[in-house]
């Protein structure tokens, strides 16, 4: 079987499988999402095993399997019709075959030159911002105190990062540059998650500016990776920060 039939097989299974959560009762859901993701992983690594190698094992597994966690999670937020469910699982199947896609390029360009780089780079931006959007919304759906949203978006933020440096040069190993990053700027989205949680606003616009939070400092930490840090950059990156601050902070409602 080639991978590219591997990709589609995969990405059928597991599309099938999130349509099939929603036909579960509400106290299993979670449990079945959670084995959705195990599979998703396993089925990652059996996708890509001939060109996996030392830590790609770790970092090519991270990103499917948690836009897995954070699409079946939303997808259980939505209302149980058709209609709402049908293009998320619709979209669901493209990104994960995308990922997939992305995932196998990284893989073979840790080894030789490939052109195809470039565009799964900017593939394997996008998506880590959709993850990350999907993974705060649930978070903030729970309604719990801004210690523990601090503390969930901290520990979701570790490895979205962990696999968004580590893509930018596709190292042999983790090396304290990425581990030292990947710490710092989990922690500062612990920290807006945290602020975030006692602002007057709604839970997609929380979740929009952390999202947000992650597409400036991810961006220009790669950018700094790449040496392609210049003052465009980051009046381009710092210019979106600041329009959504700004829309977050007309939109909220204070004084009940």
């Amino acid at each position: 079987m080639s991978k590219r039939q591997k990709f589609i097989l995969t990405s059928a299974v597991l599309a099938g499988g999130l349509l099939a959560i929603q036909t579960l009762e509400p106290e299993f859901r979670y449990q079945a999402i959670f084995g959705l993701t195990v599979a998703c992983a396993l089925l990652t690594l059996w996708s890509l095993r001939e060109a996996l190698s030392g830590i790609r094992f770790l970092t090519t597994a991270i990103l499917p399997t948690l836009f897995t966690a954070g699409v079946g999670l939303f997808y259980f937020l939505l209302p149980a019709n058709i209609f709402s469910q049908l293009p998320v699982v619709a979209l669901y199947a493209v990104g994960i075959y995308a990922l997939l896609l992305t995932e196998n390029i990284f893989s073979v360009a840790a080894i030789r030159t490939i052109q195809l780089l470039r565009a799964a780079h900017a593939v394997g931006f996008l998506l880590t911002l959709l993850t990350a959007f999907f993974l705060f919304d649930t978070i903030f759906s729970f309604r719990i105190s801004g210690w523990w949203n601090s503390l969930l978006v901290f520990g979701v933020s570790l490895p979205l990062f962990l696999q968004g440096l580590w893509s930018v040069n596709l190292e042999e190993k983790l090396t304290r540059r990425i581990l030292d990053y990947t710490f710092f700027l989990s922690l500062v989205s612990g920290e807006l998650a945290f602020i975030i949680s006692f602002y007057p606003v709604t839970i997609a616009m929380a979740s929009l500016f952390l999202t947000t939070s992650i597409y400036v400092t991810l961006g220009l930490v790669q950018a700094e990776f790449q040496e392609r840090l210049f003052k465009q950059t980051i009046y381009e990156y710092l210019g979106v920060g600041i329009v959504v601050l700004a829309v977050m902070l007309g939109t909220a409602k204070w004084g009940g």
